[in-house]
């Protein structure tokens, strides 16, 4: 994924997530539903975010940025913030 794919997708992230909040103010959507879905949508963007700054300390460090690959979501949950 380029840096541009990454950000598309974040965007897009971001949009479902505004999405999933305004259906559950209008009530269309049950708050567990809400929760286990914001909690997806969390952890994926959590994954994006860390994609891109892979990418982006590869380019520092004079690497090739197509070389970072997404970490699990474990993985990136379980850093320490």
């Amino acid at each position: 994924m380029s840096e541009q794919d990454i950000l598309a997708r974040i965007k897009t992230l971001v949009d479902q997530e505004h999405e999933l909040r305004s259906q559950s103010g209008q009530g269309e959507i049950d708050p567990e539903t809400e929760r286990r879905q914001l909690a997806e949508l969390e952890v994926m963007l959590d994954q994006c975010w860390d994609l891109l700054r892979q990418r982006r300390a590869r380019l520092d460090q004079g690497r090739n940025p197509n070389e970072a690959q997404p970490n699990s979501a474990h993985q990136v949950e379980g850093y320490l913030q």
